[in-house]
Formats: C-alpha cells, sequence, structure tokens
C-alpha cells in the first residue's frame, strides 16, 4: 500500500511540473500583452473549468501533462480575432517570443533547483566523500571479525555475519588471534598495498598463509588456514554469481563516512548550485549516451536482464518514487523529480519540433535569414513556411513516441525496482 500511495504522489509531482511548465509560458505570454485564450491541466475532456477575463483555465480527465493556448502562435493560425493584431505572439519582438517560448524550460529548472535546495537543509543529498570512498584502496585495517564461516551463501547475509558454531566453522582471523583494528602488511612475507589486494590475494590462497601484521605499533605474525565457500563474484544482488573462495573472516574498518548529508540553509545555496551544475553534466552525459541505451531497452523487453541505468518511463519512475517512499528514502524520491525536471528542461530546449527548441530556432533563423538579406540589400524573405516542415515535424514525433512506448513496455514487463524481484 505505501508503494502505491508513494507512486501516485510521485506521479502527481511529476503532472504539477509538467503544469508549472505550461504556466511558465502563461505567465511570460501575459507579461508581454500576448493573448492567452485557454490554459488546461490534462488532455480529453473537460471535468472544471472557469473563465478569468479573456483566458479559460480548467482541469480535463487524462493527467497526462497540460497545454497553453497563445493566439497566433505562428503566421499561419487564423485563430487572431479583429483588433487583437498586435496581441498574436508571432508579432512580438524576437527576444519576447525567445523568452516565452524558454519559460517552460526554465521552470522545470526552477523546480529542479528548489528541490535540490530543500534537499540541502532538511532531506540530505549524496555526500560526495561517500561516493568518492572505494574500500579496495584503503588500508588493510580490520574493523569487525567473523565468529564463524557460513559455508552456504545466503543472498539475504552477503557479508556473512549470520552463522552459527556448529556447524559452521570458527573463522580462522578469531582462531589465529587476530584482532578489530590490526593492519595487515603482508601475506607469506609479500607486502599487502590495500584492501582490495589483501582480499584478491586471500581469495587466491589455496592452504595455510603467514600474515604479517601491526598492533599498537608492534609488527607481528601468525599462520592461519584459510577456509573455502562461496561469495558472489559478479552478476546482481538479486541473482548474484557465485564463487568458490578462500575467506579468513575480516571486514575492513568502517570510516563511518555519511551516506547524506545537510547544509545550513546558507550554506546550502552553494552546494545547490554545485548539484545543479552536477545534474546538468549528468543529463548532457545521459542523452549522449541515450542511442545505445535503446537496445539494452529491447533486451529488457524480450526477457533479458534490465539494466538500471536504461530510461525510465513516467510509469517506471513513479514506480522506482513509490517504492523510495514505502522505504523511506525521501531523498530519493526527490532527487528522482530533479532528475526527470532538468532532463525535461534540457531536451524541451533541442532544436527540432515539436519541441519549444525547434520554435526558438525557427524564430532566429528567420531573424538571420532577414539579418543577412538586409545586408545584401534583398527583400526581406519573411516567415519560414511550417507546411514545409511538417514532414519532418512528424518524423521527430514518431521516432521519440517509439522510443516513448518501447522504455513504457520495458517499464511494465521488466521494470528496475529498488525492492528486487
Amino acid at each position: 500500500m505505501q508503494v502505491l500511495i508513494g507512486s501516485l504522489l510521485f506521479a502527481f509531482g511529476i503532472f504539477l511540473s509538467v503544469c508549472l511548465h505550461e504556466a511558465g509560458h502563461m505567465g511570460t505570454a501575459k507579461a508581454f500583452g500576448m493573448k492567452v485564450t485557454r490554459y488546461f491541466a490534462g488532455f480529453g475532456p473537460t471535468l472544471w473549468s472557469f473563465r478569468r477575463g479573456e483566458t479559460e483555465y480548467g482541469l480535463k480527465a487524462i493527467p497526462a501533462g497540460g497545454f497553453v493556448k497563445i493566439v497566433g502562435m505562428t503566421p499561419l493560425e487564423d485563430d487572431v480575432e479583429p483588433g487583437d493584431e498586435e496581441r498574436a505572439f508571432w508579432r512580438k519582438p524576437l527576444w519576447q517570443r525567445t523568452i516565452v517560448l524558454s519559460a517552460g524550460s526554465a521552470t522545470h529548472f526552477i523546480v529542479g533547483i528548489v528541490l535540490l535546495y530543500i534537499c540541502a537543509v532538511w532531506v540530505g543529498v549524496p555526500n560526495p566523500a561517500y561516493a568518492a570512498y572505494d574500500p579496495a584502496k584503503q588500508a588493510a585495517v580490520i574493523g569487525t571479525i567473523s565468529p564463524c564461516i557460513p559455508l552456504k551463501y545466503d543472498p539475504k547475509d552477503p557479508a556473512g555475519d549470520k552463522c552459527t558454531t556448529p556447524p559452521d566453522p570458527v573463522a580462522p582471523a578469531k582462531t589465529a588471534g587476530l584482532l578489530p583494528g590490526d593492519k595487515i602488511t603482508a601475506l607469506d612475507g609479500q607486502a599487502v598495498a590495500n584492501y582490495g589486494e589483501l582480499v584478491k590475494k586471500i581469495r587466491a590462497v589455496s592452504g595455510p598463509v603467514k600474515i604479517t601484521y601491526v598492533r599498537a605499533g608492534k609488527t607481528d605474525s601468525t599462520t592461519l588456514t584459510p577456509i573455502r565457500t562461496q561469495r558472489p563474484t559478479g552478476g546482481t544482488a538479486e541473482k548474484p554469481k557465485l564463487t568458490t573462495v578462500s575467506v579468513i573472516g575480516i571486514q575492513l574498518k568502517d570510516p563511518k563516512i555519511p551516506q547524506l548529508i545537510t547544509y545550513s540553509p546558507g550554506r546550502a545555496v552553494g552546494a545547490t548550485a554545485q548539484y545543479t551544475g552536477n545534474f546538468f553534466a549528468g543529463t548532457f552525459g545521459a542523452i549522449k549516451q541515450f542511442p545505445q541505451k535503446v537496445p539494452k531497452l529491447i533486451t529488457a523487453l524480450t526477457g533479458g536482464q534490465r539494466d538500471p541505468n536504461t530510461p525510465v518511463s513516467v510509469i517506471g519512475a513513479s514506480r522506482l518514487g513509490g517504492e523510495a517512499f514505502a522505504l523511506g528514502r525521501y531523498e530519493i524520491v526527490l532527487l528522482i523529480l530533479v532528475s526527470l525536471n532538468m532532463f525535461i528542461g534540457v531536451f524541451n530546449l533541442f532544436p527540432l519540433l515539436p519541441l519549444d527548441g525547434g520554435h526558438i530556432a525557427i524564430a532566429w533563423f528567420e531573424r538571420v535569414r532577414s539579418w543577412i538579406a538586409a545586408r545584401r540589400g534583398r527583400p526581406d524573405p519573411g516567415r519560414v513556411d511550417y507546411t514545409k516542415l511538417m514532414p519532418l515535424t512528424y518524423a521527430v514525433i514518431l521516432v521519440f513516441g517509439s522510443i516513448s512506448l518501447l522504455t513504457l513496455a520495458a517499464d511494465v514487463v521488466n521494470p528496475i525496482s529498488l525492492l528486487g524481484p
């Protein structure tokens, strides 16, 4: 039930973001004196509406977005009433049209930044120190010693902490007298640089091994015989690939680096700016890698393993948000919303029709073309004929529509999950 509630709340958050996108267009258009006749949340049959001034506001039955109607978006539109000619969108200065068209994306960026600030002050944002921490590169200092070694791998206990003696054998490290805080420096006289190298060498041992360690500043050694057991060496948490290796029953000293950090309201401003830059970089990186993700979606749809880094639809994102809500990971809920807002904002500015970026590109193309014609003493070529661009527009809609359906199908058949299968 918590997952369902969280998913519905997350879906409403996406819906609200899209409505704010359209509100950005409407607010800037009205500010520049353009005529706005309709603003609706949703599509399909009208459930409820009211009129204030010259604009009708309302709610439609299908909560899949929203729209705003600005009179005279192109010279081809015949919705301009007598007396409103100067209020038509296409008659306004280029800079005003650019602001109106980009206001939707700007709204998404503002929403993302506000959510990031909320995370930075009250919920928590990912700690860079935690993300940069690599256990394999740390000194081989023992943190804890297992009482015994489970001979059968339990996916619910990947660290092997849940064991009983008997039947499970006592951990060799415990038998040999090693203690938490001991720093292992060598195996059979060969130096050990870090914890990762220690694990690699221990796993390859097939018999007794001499361990050299430092305790309270003094170097000592002991000999022990590792136990052969199963450990995951690949695959996923749900379906690990198990390999029989040697272990001695030690874990690395926990540095106790917090996964999330919060900031004071003042310091959160700078942190928000830094995380915003990271999200923009991640968004552009994801878009750049998008073509190579499509085959992976097809693989997931045909029964293969779903790559957790493949794109998700609104349904997939809402499911992840709902699962994070159920787990109490509210920072994940908000950060997914941030990612979606940043992605939509950037993607919407691509210079392709019917995206806002396509309309911006055409408007500036017209201005540059007119400037070049004036410099050459030629007549103004006028406005771009949108009818000639319709085939390209339909092609863009077909491509992105197909990818959206593919992603949606993958999220239904083989979804990404935080809770496992």
